[in-house]
């Protein structure tokens, strides 16, 4: 698929932007400033992005409970994030959310989710509307290695595979599910091999080469479109950071964090690919990007400390039953 410049300006833009945002967030969450746990997604950026620079508004994305990364490569607000994440009713979904459970329906993001493997059905489902509609709209579920091994994986595929439906399965195996190494849950090498089991195409993609991923995703995302069923894509990819900020990583080696740092860190492979191989970006154009996006987080920090938190109030608002009194009518 052709990449031109403004492209891979953009796509980027979006990969800087998940580092900083999430590198900010652990000096926050470090210092006390935030509150609840933190799944961090910093060394996975090329996968988010490689996938979501073929969706739109309308599409629609199942996330995980490392979802920050999904979210901002899907175009929700950065500045409603950070808020939400700091428990600020100014947040995108009123401070009540969190970190594991940012949705904007307005940008297609059905949510990031803390039960493992519960973006599998909720995408299908979704996937069933997107078909029923006739829009041409497809949808995405973002899930781990570990979620592969859930009943909610299989059932998934297989009703996909079934009714054809316009969604596209994206595996991010970063070789632990949680602090197990995917060797020691998974027989199988691949995860992309399971596709076979539900007669739908099974791909692989260097999760840290945002090329790679995009032109494999735009396949599969085309096939979805154009009513040709689901795809399962295994994206190889690699989290910089622990499973949960403050994890104390006895489960890998300080040697082997390092090694991928310097050499399959996807923002400095992008930016070799894209200046020295394809030549049509510049090193300065990207660290003018840099600055741009630094000054960004910084001022949705500043946003979000100025909000207010949300009154007690709220507490009672968007829920299923409403709560008017004290002797429990409703």
């Amino acid at each position: 698929m052709q990449l031109d410049r403004d492209t891979l300006l953009d796509a980027y833009r979006r990969m800087r932007t998940i580092r900083l945002f999430e590198e900010k967030l652990e000096e926050l969450s470090l210092a006390g400033k935030l509150p609840g746990f933190l799944h961090l997604y910093a060394g996975e950026e090329a996968t988010a992005v490689g996938v979501c620079m073929h969706l739109g508004d309308t599409d629609y994305l199942a996330s995980t409970h490392r979802g920050h990364g999904h979210c901002i490569a899907k175009g929700v607000d950065l500045r409603g994030m950070m808020a939400e994440l700091y428990g600020r009713r100014s947040g995108i979904c009123k401070g009540k959310g969190g970190s594991m459970h940012i949705a904007d329906l307005d940008k297609g993001m059905l949510g990031a989710n803390g039960i493992v493997g519960a973006g599998l059905p909720l995408a299908t489902g979704a996937a069933l509307t997107a078909q029923m509609r006739g829009r041409g709209q497809v949808v995405v579920a973002f899930f781990g290695d570990g979620a592969a091994n859930q009943g909610s994986f299989h059932e998934s595929l297989n009703l996909a595979a079934i009714w054809r439906l316009p969604v596209v399965f994206v595996a991010e195996n970063n070789g632990y599910g949680e602090a197990t190494p995917v060797e020691y849950h998974m027989k199988i090498r691949d995860i992309a091999d399971r596709a076979g089991s539900y007669g739908i195409p099974g791909e692989i993609a260097d999760g840290m080469d945002f090329l790679d991923v995009y032109e494999k995703a735009g396949t599969a995302i085309e096939r979805a479109r154009e009513g040709g069923g689901p795809t399962l894509l295994e994206c190889k990819t690699y989290r910089y950071y622990g499973h949960y900020v403050g994890d104390p990583l006895t489960y890998r080696t300080k040697e082997e964090q390092e090694e991928v740092r310097q050499t399959r860190d996807p923002l400095e492979l992008f930016e070799r690919k894209a200046e020295s191989e394809l030549g049509l970006v510049s090193s300065d154009e990207l660290r003018e990007i840099d600055a741009e996006v630094k000054r960004t987080i910084e001022a949705a920090v500043e946003y979000a400390e100025s909000s207010d938190a949300p009154p007690p109030e709220d507490l009672l608002s968007d829920v299923y039953v409403s709560y008017s009194g004290a002797h429990g009518d409703a």
